[in-house]
Protein backbone atom coordinates (compact mmCIF):
# COMPACT_ATOMS: atom_id res chain seq x y z
CA UNK A 1 0.00 0.00 0.00
CA UNK A 2 1.00 3.50 -1.04
CA UNK A 3 -0.92 6.10 0.27
CA UNK A 4 0.00 10.12 -0.43
CA UNK A 5 -0.40 11.00 2.90
CA UNK A 6 -1.08 9.85 6.11
CA UNK A 7 -1.47 11.59 9.22
CA UNK A 8 -3.75 12.13 12.55
CA UNK A 9 -6.14 14.80 14.31
CA UNK A 10 -4.83 14.91 18.26
CA UNK A 11 -6.84 15.46 20.81
CA UNK A 12 -5.82 18.88 22.44
CA UNK A 13 -7.72 18.25 25.76
CA UNK A 14 -7.84 14.63 27.95
CA UNK A 15 -10.69 12.51 26.80
CA UNK A 16 -10.42 12.68 23.61
CA UNK A 17 -9.30 10.24 20.90
CA UNK A 18 -7.03 10.70 18.14
CA UNK A 19 -8.15 10.74 14.66
CA UNK A 20 -6.48 9.29 12.11
CA UNK A 21 -7.14 9.91 8.18
CA UNK A 22 -4.98 9.58 4.48
CA UNK A 23 -5.08 10.67 1.49
CA UNK A 24 -4.77 7.80 -1.46
CA UNK A 25 -3.70 8.01 -4.65
CA UNK A 26 -3.13 5.94 -7.66
CA UNK A 27 -0.19 3.77 -6.71
CA UNK A 28 -0.74 0.56 -4.54
CA UNK A 29 -3.54 -1.30 -5.73
CA UNK A 30 -4.86 -4.35 -7.66
CA UNK A 31 -6.81 -2.91 -10.37
CA UNK A 32 -5.17 -2.65 -14.47
CA UNK A 33 -5.52 -0.43 -17.35
CA UNK A 34 -7.03 2.58 -16.66
CA UNK A 35 -7.89 1.86 -13.80
CA UNK A 36 -4.18 0.96 -12.37
CA UNK A 37 -3.93 0.66 -9.63
CA UNK A 38 -5.39 1.86 -6.60
CA UNK A 39 -9.08 3.31 -7.86
CA UNK A 40 -11.38 3.25 -5.19
CA UNK A 41 -14.88 3.64 -7.17
CA UNK A 42 -17.51 1.31 -8.85
CA UNK A 43 -18.97 3.87 -10.61
CA UNK A 44 -16.18 4.14 -13.38
CA UNK A 45 -16.31 0.71 -14.70
CA UNK A 46 -13.58 -1.09 -12.88
CA UNK A 47 -13.86 -4.41 -12.06
CA UNK A 48 -15.50 -4.57 -8.85
CA UNK A 49 -14.14 -7.09 -6.92
CA UNK A 50 -10.48 -5.58 -8.09
CA UNK A 51 -12.53 -2.01 -6.35
CA UNK A 52 -13.53 -4.21 -3.45
CA UNK A 53 -9.93 -5.30 -2.73
CA UNK A 54 -8.31 -1.75 -2.86
CA UNK A 55 -11.08 -0.55 -0.57
CA UNK A 56 -9.59 -3.16 1.83
CA UNK A 57 -6.10 -1.72 1.38
CA UNK A 58 -7.64 1.75 2.28
CA UNK A 59 -9.31 0.73 5.42
CA UNK A 60 -5.76 -0.94 6.83
CA UNK A 61 -4.30 2.60 6.55
CA UNK A 62 -6.37 3.05 9.30
CA UNK A 63 -7.00 0.02 11.14
CA UNK A 64 -10.67 -0.38 9.61
CA UNK A 65 -12.20 -3.24 8.14
CA UNK A 66 -15.60 -0.76 7.32
CA UNK A 67 -15.69 1.89 5.29
CA UNK A 68 -18.74 4.08 4.70
CA UNK A 69 -18.06 5.36 1.30
CA UNK A 70 -20.00 8.94 -0.84
CA UNK A 71 -21.88 8.08 -3.46
CA UNK A 72 -21.28 12.25 -4.56
CA UNK A 73 -23.86 13.67 -6.65
CA UNK A 74 -22.11 16.92 -6.69
CA UNK A 75 -24.45 18.55 -4.12
CA UNK A 76 -25.31 19.52 -0.98
CA UNK A 77 -27.03 16.52 1.02
CA UNK A 78 -25.01 15.55 4.28
CA UNK A 79 -25.74 12.11 5.31
CA UNK A 80 -24.98 10.12 9.09
CA UNK A 81 -23.55 6.93 8.51
CA UNK A 82 -24.14 4.06 11.26
CA UNK A 83 -22.46 1.40 9.45
CA UNK A 84 -20.32 0.49 6.29
CA UNK A 85 -21.30 0.53 2.98
CA UNK A 86 -22.29 3.03 0.12
CA UNK A 87 -23.84 6.20 1.16
CA UNK A 88 -26.05 6.96 -1.55
CA UNK A 89 -26.97 10.38 -2.77
CA UNK A 90 -24.69 12.45 -0.64
CA UNK A 91 -21.61 14.59 -0.84
CA UNK A 92 -21.22 14.02 2.57
CA UNK A 93 -21.38 12.09 5.42
CA UNK A 94 -21.01 12.18 9.33
CA UNK A 95 -20.34 9.57 12.26
CA UNK A 96 -19.61 9.14 15.47
CA UNK A 97 -18.86 5.44 15.67
CA UNK A 98 -15.20 4.67 16.41
CA UNK A 99 -13.99 1.79 13.55
CA UNK A 100 -15.80 3.24 11.20
CA UNK A 101 -14.16 4.60 8.16
CA UNK A 102 -15.61 7.34 5.93
CA UNK A 103 -14.38 7.48 2.42
CA UNK A 104 -14.81 10.37 -0.22
CA UNK A 105 -13.85 10.03 -3.57
CA UNK A 106 -12.21 12.30 -6.42
CA UNK A 107 -10.24 12.78 -9.79
CA UNK A 108 -10.11 16.49 -9.46
CA UNK A 109 -12.75 17.55 -7.08
CA UNK A 110 -11.43 18.46 -3.40
CA UNK A 111 -12.04 15.53 -0.91
CA UNK A 112 -12.24 16.69 2.20
CA UNK A 113 -11.70 15.03 6.11
CA UNK A 114 -12.58 17.10 9.49
CA UNK A 115 -12.88 15.65 12.90
CA UNK A 116 -13.16 17.07 16.97
CA UNK A 117 -11.52 14.56 18.52
CA UNK A 118 -12.57 15.91 21.82
CA UNK A 119 -15.93 15.39 20.59
CA UNK A 120 -15.68 12.01 18.76
CA UNK A 121 -17.01 13.47 15.23
CA UNK A 122 -15.79 12.94 12.00
CA UNK A 123 -16.78 13.68 8.66
CA UNK A 124 -15.94 12.62 4.67
CA UNK A 125 -16.87 15.74 2.13
CA UNK A 126 -16.71 15.26 -1.44
CA UNK A 127 -16.39 19.07 -3.27
CA UNK A 128 -16.58 20.63 -6.37
CA UNK A 129 -17.31 23.33 -7.63
CA UNK A 130 -20.95 22.49 -7.87
CA UNK A 131 -20.84 21.14 -4.21
CA UNK A 132 -18.62 24.52 -3.00
CA UNK A 133 -21.72 26.79 -4.56
CA UNK A 134 -24.18 24.85 -2.68
CA UNK A 135 -22.81 24.84 0.50
CA UNK A 136 -22.21 21.07 1.45
CA UNK A 137 -19.07 22.26 3.39
CA UNK A 138 -20.88 24.30 5.44
CA UNK A 139 -23.72 21.57 5.99
CA UNK A 140 -21.75 19.03 6.93
CA UNK A 141 -19.75 21.32 10.05
CA UNK A 142 -23.44 21.96 10.95
CA UNK A 143 -23.89 18.63 11.23
CA UNK A 144 -21.01 18.17 12.40
CA UNK A 145 -22.14 20.56 15.38
CA UNK A 146 -25.87 18.31 15.83
CA UNK A 147 -23.70 15.91 16.69
CA UNK A 148 -21.52 17.53 19.65
CA UNK A 149 -18.54 19.04 17.61
CA UNK A 150 -17.27 21.86 18.84
CA UNK A 151 -13.37 22.47 17.56
CA UNK A 152 -13.05 21.11 14.16
CA UNK A 153 -10.35 20.73 12.12
CA UNK A 154 -9.74 19.96 8.62
CA UNK A 155 -7.35 18.16 5.82
CA UNK A 156 -8.48 18.95 2.39
CA UNK A 157 -6.61 16.56 -0.31
CA UNK A 158 -5.11 16.23 -3.69
CA UNK A 159 -7.43 18.40 -6.13
CA UNK A 160 -6.47 20.02 -9.81
CA UNK A 161 -5.14 23.24 -9.37
CA UNK A 162 -6.16 26.58 -11.16
CA UNK A 163 -3.79 26.49 -13.57
CA UNK A 164 -5.28 23.39 -14.78
CA UNK A 165 -8.80 24.40 -14.55
CA UNK A 166 -10.38 26.82 -17.06
CA UNK A 167 -14.07 26.73 -16.76
CA UNK A 168 -16.84 28.97 -18.80
CA UNK A 169 -18.55 32.22 -18.20
CA UNK A 170 -21.81 30.13 -16.80
CA UNK A 171 -20.06 28.11 -14.03
CA UNK A 172 -18.66 31.50 -12.69
CA UNK A 173 -21.97 33.36 -13.54
CA UNK A 174 -23.40 30.06 -11.30
CA UNK A 175 -20.85 30.89 -8.02
CA UNK A 176 -21.01 34.75 -8.33
CA UNK A 177 -24.46 34.24 -7.19
CA UNK A 178 -24.30 31.44 -4.70
CA UNK A 179 -20.98 32.47 -3.02
CA UNK A 180 -19.98 34.91 -0.20
CA UNK A 181 -18.00 37.34 -2.23
CA UNK A 182 -14.82 36.60 0.00
CA UNK A 183 -15.52 33.16 -1.03
CA UNK A 184 -16.07 33.99 -4.73
CA UNK A 185 -12.70 36.15 -5.34
CA UNK A 186 -10.69 33.77 -3.01
CA UNK A 187 -11.90 30.83 -5.92
CA UNK A 188 -12.44 32.30 -9.29
CA UNK A 189 -9.86 34.11 -11.50
CA UNK A 190 -10.17 36.02 -15.15
CA UNK A 191 -6.58 35.70 -16.51
CA UNK A 192 -6.67 37.39 -19.62
CA UNK A 193 -10.27 36.53 -20.63
CA UNK A 194 -10.34 32.84 -19.96
CA UNK A 195 -11.41 31.98 -16.13
CA UNK A 196 -10.17 29.73 -13.94
CA UNK A 197 -11.39 27.56 -10.94
CA UNK A 198 -9.45 27.15 -7.98
CA UNK A 199 -12.24 25.17 -6.22
CA UNK A 200 -9.25 24.43 -3.48
CA UNK A 201 -9.55 28.00 -1.90
CA UNK A 202 -12.55 28.48 -1.94
CA UNK A 203 -13.32 25.20 0.45
CA UNK A 204 -10.44 26.51 2.85
CA UNK A 205 -12.24 30.25 2.35
CA UNK A 206 -15.52 28.53 3.38
CA UNK A 207 -14.05 26.53 6.21
CA UNK A 208 -12.07 29.49 7.63
CA UNK A 209 -15.58 31.75 7.56
CA UNK A 210 -16.94 28.83 9.54
CA UNK A 211 -13.91 29.30 11.80
CA UNK A 212 -12.55 25.91 11.14
CA UNK A 213 -7.95 25.84 10.39
CA UNK A 214 -7.99 23.72 7.48
CA UNK A 215 -4.34 22.19 6.06
CA UNK A 216 -4.22 20.56 2.64
CA UNK A 217 -2.49 17.83 0.45
CA UNK A 218 -1.24 20.44 -2.21
CA UNK A 219 -0.98 18.08 -5.09
CA UNK A 220 -2.43 18.59 -8.73
CA UNK A 221 -4.31 15.48 -10.03
CA UNK A 222 -4.17 16.39 -13.26
CA UNK A 223 0.06 17.51 -13.19
CA UNK A 224 0.87 14.42 -10.89
CA UNK A 225 1.60 10.81 -12.35
CA UNK A 226 0.85 9.32 -9.03
CA UNK A 227 -2.59 10.74 -9.10
CA UNK A 228 -6.35 9.76 -11.06
CA UNK A 229 -7.28 12.55 -12.73
CA UNK A 230 -10.85 12.74 -15.16
CA UNK A 231 -10.18 15.88 -16.70
CA UNK A 232 -6.38 14.51 -17.67
CA UNK A 233 -7.35 11.45 -18.38
CA UNK A 234 -11.13 10.77 -18.77
CA UNK A 235 -11.79 7.48 -18.27
CA UNK A 236 -9.83 6.90 -14.94
CA UNK A 237 -10.22 5.53 -11.59
CA UNK A 238 -10.51 7.93 -8.20
CA UNK A 239 -8.47 8.19 -5.46
CA UNK A 240 -9.57 9.51 -1.65
CA UNK A 241 -9.49 10.72 1.72
CA UNK A 242 -10.59 8.25 4.28
CA UNK A 243 -10.95 8.98 8.08
CA UNK A 244 -11.96 7.18 10.95
CA UNK A 245 -12.31 7.45 14.72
Amino acid sequence: MNPVVVGRFRPAAPGGRPVNWAATGRLGGVSSGSFASLNLSLTVGDDSTAVAQNRKRAGQLLGVSEIAVLDAQHGAHVALATGPGIVEQADAVVTNIPGLGLLALAADCVPVVLADPEAGVIAAVHCGWRGLGLGVLPAAVQAMRAQGAEHIRAVSGPAICVECYPVGADCVDVLSSQLHTEVFTACAFNRSGQWHLDVRAGVHAQLLGEGIAISSVRRCTATDPQLFSYRAEGRTGRQGMIVAL
